[in-house]
């Protein structure tokens, strides 16, 4: 039994990571656009902004650096209610391509990022051909605007999503996230998600480039009011529209942090971990299947060499399959690390990151439960 349950473990271990090599072909990376764009069109770059003083700094300085025409750029931030300095920190950047604008009081049944940038949809001006949602926490490069732009001309499409690099910088940040961009990769089929003939769609809020007139078509941001994963319901509406959706890495154009430590990681990956995981039931079982593969990695080496050091011969054969599918598993994580150039042993406590990784998963679910998700001081049905 532990032969057969060692091999499978390898087994297992191998075919996710096979899976996930192939899922990263099936995330075209975004090179720098190599010269100007011919004829560029006039865009709108939406950043809403919620308590974002801190982030703020960086992510405008970068979109005023941008190499775009300065002409046919117009950068609109959208201060949603914030309770720190967001607005006048916002204030500090306005000049002749770059307006802030106050939201009014969150009606109901909306959220509040969908507001925010429906009313920075509205602000725009009717010569824009393309509207660009940005999220405040993002810093991008030089080149951003305009590679984005002609890679969406060249393809030809509706909307282009972009996968920033992510910037960890805690503990908490180091341990969860490469495990849950992990976990998508091992997850997701990406094949169907990006197929122009699928039903289905990803994205990340963080960037999206959408042509204005597909944007109006679909209702907008009034469309996907009251959705906490608004980003993968816009994009739904403009696929069903006819039109191609395409998510690309853009790691050499523009970088995120997210969070900043165990409170803001747990709330904001817990509050909507049920929608991109497919469900309640979806998640429920990721969450069981996660916590097993953490287990397994310590737990299934340990007890068939406590066997074989006892002199079970069997135990003996079995832990060799056994070692080779944790040290796999721990191989991948440690180059995981590397790529995300943190300190190797992040990735020797992968069980560790899973094991967090499924408890918040069970928040998420909790949180659906209880009916109520609470994000940026405010609550949400």
């Amino acid at each position: 039994m532990d032969v057969a349950l060692s091999f499978c473990w390898m087994a297992f271990v191998f075919w996710l990571i096979i899976r996930a090599h192939g899922q990263r072909g099936l995330l075209p990376v975004l090179r720098p656009a190599a010269s100007a764009i011919r004829d560029p069109p006039n865009i709108s770059v939406i950043v809403p902004a919620r308590n974002e003083s801190q982030n703020l700094p960086a992510c405008l300085g970068c979109l005023l650096n941008q190499d775009y025409p300065a002409d046919r750029l117009n950068i609109i931030v959208v201060d949603d209610n914030s309770t720190d300095d967001t607005f006048v920190v916002a204030s500090s950047f306005a000049c002749r391509s770059l307006k802030v604008i106050r939201s009014p009081r969150l009606p109901p049944r909306w959220c509040g990022k969908p507001h925010a940038c429906w009313l920075g949809a509205r602000t725009s001006r009717p010569e824009d051909e393309w509207l660009c949602f940005i999220d405040a926490d993002v810093q991008a490069g030089r080149s951003l605007i305009t590679s984005a732009v002609a890679a969406a001309r060249s393809q030809q499409l509706a909307l282009l999503s972009l996968a920033p690099s992510q910037r960890l910088g805690s503990f908490a940040e180091r341990l969860i996230i490469p495990c849950g961009l992990y976990l998508m990769a091992f997850y997701q089929d990406l094949a169907t998600l990006q197929s122009p003939h699928s039903n289905k769609v990803t994205a990340s809020g963080q960037f999206m480039l959408i042509r204005k007139p597909v944007y109006r078509s679909i209702g907008g941001h009034a469309a996907v009011h009251n959705a906490i994963c608004e980003d993968l319901e816009l994009a739904l509406l403009a696929k069903k529209a006819g039109g191609p959706v395409l998510l690309q890495d853009g790691k050499f154009l523009l970088t995120a942090r997210m969070y900043t430590g165990w409170r803001s990681l747990w709330i904001g990956l817990s509050k909507n971990l049920v929608e991109m995981l497919g469900g309640r039931t979806a998640t429920l079982v990721t969450a069981l299947l996660i916590f097993l593969l953490a287990l397994a990695s310590i737990l299934l080496p340990a007890v068939v060499g406590l066997r074989c050091f006892g002199g079970n011969s069997a135990d003996c054969v079995a832990l060799i399959p056994a070692l080779i599918g944790t040290a796999a598993a721990t191989g991948l994580h440690i180059a995981g690390a590397s790529y995300f150039r943190i300190p190797f042993w992040y990735g020797l406590m992968f069980p560790l990151g899973y094991a967090v990784g499924a408890s918040l998963a069970v928040e998420s679910l909790r949180r659906h439960w209880a009916g109520k998700i609470v994000w940026k001081g405010r609550s949400y049905p």
